[in-house]
């Protein structure tokens, strides 16, 4: 890192959106700015604040603050609308933001806001008060790209299924392997609106933190998982100091280091998805059926089941071979680190079709190779973050363009 960013402070504020997929990238951002000894303050919400630190001095070395998104109590749980809650946490965070903002720069403080490409509204307030704003979009840049090219109308919905859609930087797309908000247009959706519209005001931002550098002030970061499964350089940073549900961990590693190297398949939907049970029993009855070990199902000898476990501790032993990747498409034909499972006329993979990836991804020919490619990009994210990579210079550049300001 560059020396003479260390000497002066830069102050900011980090505001994530309250929901664990896309808070986590934020953690590592905020640490990395932290080692460089830069004045940083967590924006969380106060509910979330509860449920994800519940123990805040030992798991974060950041200021942590809170903003209200107007359902305190019980969150967007408590709203009786998806989109009540929605345009509440748009009026009630932007004035809670405002407050906090305030305290800070009447300390003397002129901090950075970096926030989540979601919260659009957070830009007006750093714009009020004239203050320097970064966008982060904790999204993949082929997701962004797609709906990027959707908020300008050059991709005009709702899409016909035998459309294949050409974007730059992308492979030729079918309609199916757009995100699911595109391919199953909703105009109603409350969420589409925010996904979508998360490119509205993105212009006014002083930094963009991720990709369309021909547009803007752009620069990619990452890959921002815990310094200890990258480049070591934090101390006891392995995991993201947050949890929505208390991990197993103790019971995970136990289990794990009872098993052959390279043996375990994990299994994991997040903390949002919600299958159906047709789709949970075919799954089930696969796993039970291959050859693998795998971290999820009942069968005590072959399996096991945890209600929640550290996902970066279990996805980094040596036992370990999956990918959590949202992207399928991504995953088998670009970067070749996984097999898609086909679904057939009713919209579901079938159990047999699940055994067969399985059986292929842990003893086939076609798995060999899939390790092979996870290596290879598992040291190129090493050298990315590690002390003068790519992201580590990005940052650095980040750091320094702020300063002159």
């Amino acid at each position: 890192m560059g020396e003479e960013n260390k000497t002066r402070n830069l102050p900011h504020v980090n505001l994530p959106i309250p929901s664990p997929r896309p808070h986590n990238p934020h953690v590592p951002f905020r640490k990395t700015l932290s080692l460089q000894r830069h004045q940083n303050h967590l924006s969380h919400h106060r509910l979330h604040l509860q449920s994800f630190f519940p123990n805040p001095c030992s798991t974060t070395s950041a200021d942590l603050e809170t903003i209200s998104d107007g359902f305190d109590e019980g969150g967007s749980n408590q709203a009786p609308s998806t989109k009540v809650y929605l345009q509440t946490f748009c009026s009630v965070g932007s004035n809670s933001l405002v407050t906090l903002i305030k305290k800070l720069v009447d300390t003397g403080d002129r901090p950075v806001l970096v926030y989540d490409g979601f919260l659009r509204w957070a830009l007006d307030v750093a714009k009020q008060f004239g203050i320097p704003s970064a966008v982060f979009f904790t999204q993949s840049c082929a997701v962004n790209n797609v709906y990027y090219h959707v908020s300008k109308g050059i991709l005009q919905l709702p899409l016909l299924p035998e459309v294949n859609v050409s974007l730059p930087g992308l492979p030729l797309l079918q309609v199916s392997e757009l995100p699911s908000f595109i391919s199953d247009y909703e105009p109603q959706s409350a969420w589409f609106d925010v996904i979508v519209k998360q490119f509205e005001n993105v212009d006014g931002a002083d930094w963009v933190v991720d990709w369309m550098s021909s547009f803007w002030n752009v620069m990619t970061i990452g890959p921002t998982i815990p310094s200890m499964y990258l480049d070591k350089r934090l101390d006891d940073d392995k995991d993201y100091g947050m949890n929505i549900f208390n991990p197993e961990t103790d019971a995970c590693r136990s289990w794990l280091n009872g098993k052959p190297n390279g043996s375990v398949v994990y299994v994991s939907f997040g903390s949002l998805a919600s299958p159906e049970a047709n789709e949970m029993q075919e799954l089930a009855l696969a796993l039970k059926g291959s050859d693998c070990n795998f971290l999820w199902v009942e069968t005590k000898e072959k399996g096991l089941v945890v209600t929640w476990c550290n996902q970066l501790e279990v996805l980094s032993h040596d036992l370990i071979y999956t990918d959590q990747i949202t992207n399928a498409k991504l995953v088998e034909d670009v970067w070749g680190i996984g097999i898609t499972g086909q679904r057939n006329q009713n919209d579901l993979a079938t159990k047999e079709t699940i055994e067969r990836c399985l059986n292929e991804l842990v003893n086939g020919e076609k798995g060999k190779e899939i390790k092979m490619n996870t290596i290879k990009w598992k040291n190129l994210a090493k050298k990315a973050v590690e002390e003068g990579g790519i992201s580590d210079k990005n940052i650095d550049e980040f750091i320094a363009k702020l300063l002159e300001n």
